[in-house]
Parts: structure tokens; C-alpha cells; sequence
């Protein structure tokens, strides 16, 4: 009787379900690597080496979604990857096909986690540029846009995003003044790959109110 429950309890335990927290840690490693590099493939100059960033943090993201698909930032991971290689020669969306996928992990990563504050941004700002044929919405991105802003202090892209919206209607002081306060926060809090494209964004504004 004893080798009887002996054999039974092993076999429980060659049959257990594998360790899901071993599963969550190691996606959420790779996509940390994932984001990184797309960080790296936007900080880099030449369109070659940004290419083979993104392509990298795509498929270390594939990887982390396959491990563990309900983890918000590996879809968020995704859509970074995939996103910036649609846009990598302007900031047109290459195909409607394309635009689809990429929205699709961003709205993955929002039924995961509806507080990602870096996928609302990301929401907002996509819903703001987008022509209405590929799902734009400037009225609903500005809102989110909005949204983020007030949970965020330390939010730049959001508000250079609301600072061109506001150019556009031709309130020019608004948008110097989101455009000044967002390169301030890039620069007090190091956010190197976004200092730039703020310093742009508020030269271009000055420039147009002109």
C-alpha cells in the first residue's frame, strides 16, 4: 500500500502545472529587454541599426507574450517594436494591415492593465494622429491625452502631443507652454531619448507663433 501512495505522489508531481511566477519573471524580463531596445533603436541615427533594434525587440517580445500572454507589458513591449518599424521612415502608418497589428497590442495591453500609463499616452496619441479611416479620433486622444497628464507629472510625450493638437487650432501660447513644461521634465528626470524631440517640438512652436 505504501509503494501504491509512494507512486501515486510522484506521479502528481511529474504531472504538476509548470511554476506560472517562473513564467511571469522570465516575460517580464524579456520584455524589459524588449523595450530597451526600442529605446536603443530610437536613440540610434543610422535607419539600419534602428531596424535591427526594433526587429530584436519584437522578437524577444513574441517570446515574452508566448510564455505569458496575459502580461501587459509584453503586448505594450510589442507594440513599441512593431510601431516604430512601421514608422521608421516618417510618421505615416505603412499599411492598414500593419496599423491593425500594432493597435491590437496596444489594446491588449490595455484590457491587461486600463492604468498602463505609457499605452494611454501611446492610445491618445495614435487616436489624435491618426486619420479616421485607420480608427483616429482626435477628440477621444485628447481626452486620454488629458487623462494622463493629470495622473502624470512626469509625462513629456503626452504633452507635446496635446502641444501640437493646440498649435493646430491656433492657440499657440497653450501649446508653448505644454511644449516648455515637457522639455523641462526631460530634462530634470534624464529622459534622453525624449529631450530632443522636445527641444524640436518648442522650437518649431516659437517659430509658427511668429
Amino acid at each position: 500500500m505504501r509503494r501504491i501512495l509512494t507512486v501515486l505522489m510522484l506521479g502528481t508531481l511529474l504531472w504538476a502545472p509548470p511554476d506560472t511566477s517562473v513564467a511571469r519573471q522570465t516575460a517580464k524580463s524579456l520584455s524589459r529587454q524588449a523595450l530597451q531596445e526600442c529605446e536603443f533603436g530610437r536613440q540610434a541615427k543610422e535607419r539600419a541599426v534602428r531596424l535591427a533594434h526594433f526587429q530584436k525587440g519584437q522578437a524577444l517580445a513574441e517570446r515574452a507574450v508566448a510564455l505569458d500572454e496575459r502580461y501587459a507589458d509584453a503586448h505594450f513591449a510589442l507594440f513599441c517594436s512593431m510601431g516604430e518599424q512601421l514608422r521608421i521612415d516618417g510618421e505615416g502608418i505603412g499599411s492598414v494591415f500593419g496599423a491593425r497589428k500594432v493597435m491590437g497590442a496596444l489594446d491588449r495591453t490595455l484590457e491587461l492593465d486600463p492604468k498602463h500609463l505609457d499605452a494611454l499616452t501611446c492610445k491618445g496619441t495614435l487616436l489624435v494622429r491618426l486619420p479616421g479611416l485607420l480608427g483616429g479620433d482626435p477628440q477621444k486622444g485628447e481626452e486620454i491625452l488629458q487623462q494622463v497628464i493629470k495622473k502624470d507629472r512626469k509625462a513629456v510625450s503626452a504633452r507635446l502631443t496635446l502641444a501640437r493638437l493646440y498649435a493646430e487650432r491656433g492657440d499657440h501660447e497653450a501649446a508653448i507652454r505644454l511644449a516648455a513644461r515637457a522639455l523641462k521634465i526631460a530634462k530634470a528626470n534624464r529622459y534622453k531619448g525624449l529631450i530632443p524631440e522636445a527641444q524640436a517640438t518648442l522650437a518649431e512652436l516659437r517659430q509658427a507663433r511668429t
